[in-house]
This record gives structure tokens, C-alpha cells and sequence, in this order.
């Protein structure tokens, strides 16, 4: 599994690269404070991975990183390729 950490993810956005950004966490947590990510719960992801696109690289985060990793875990049975995982969350982000 590969990490991306927030500064480089600020790095990602400011060069405009492209990727998806998928925020595993639940919807109230998503409202409170969010960076665009898709929200799509984890106890939702395998239903509605068809709304992310596995042929552009994924960033995954939640708060602390264990509901990506876990989030990262699934996608990748199921195909996916170029995951990342927003090493320390929504915590990190907020830290830096």
C-alpha cells in the first residue's frame, strides 16, 4: 500500500494533477469538515465503487487512517490499482 502525506496531497492539488479523492468516513463527519473528496462510507465503498474511477490513481482518507487503509484493502480486490492512502487523515491535514 502507498501513503501520500498531506503536504505532498497539497502539493497534488496545487499542480492540479489528476486523481480521485475518496473520503471513507461517515457523512456528519463529511459535513463538519471535509477537503472535496467523495464521500462514500466505508460500510458503503463496495456498493458504490463504481462511482470511482479505477483507471486514475485514488486518494483515500478518513481521520486517522485506519478506515483508509481498510477502505485501500477492499478496492484493491476488487481491481483497483494506484491506491493512496492520506497517511494520518483528516488529524494530518488539519496539523499541517
Amino acid at each position: 500500500m502507498k501513503n501520500i502525506s498531506a503536504s505532498e496531497l497539497k502539493v497534488w492539488m496545487q499542480q492540479q494533477r489528476v486523481f480521485a479523492l475518496v473520503d471513507v468516513r461517515e457523512e456528519w463527519e463529511h459535513t463538519a469538515f471535509n477537503i472535496g473528496g467523495k464521500n462514500i462510507p466505508l460500510g458503503e465503498l463496495i456498493q458504490r465503487k463504481t462511482e470511482i474511477d479505477p483507471n486514475r490513481p485514488v486518494v483515500v482518507y478518513c481521520e486517522k487512517g485506519v478506515r483508509s487503509v481498510i477502505a485501500i484493502q477492499r478496492l484493491g480486490q476488487h481491481g483497483f490499482m494506484s491506491l493512496y492512502n492520506l497517511k494520518g487523515g483528516m488529524s494530518a491535514w488539519r496539523d499541517q
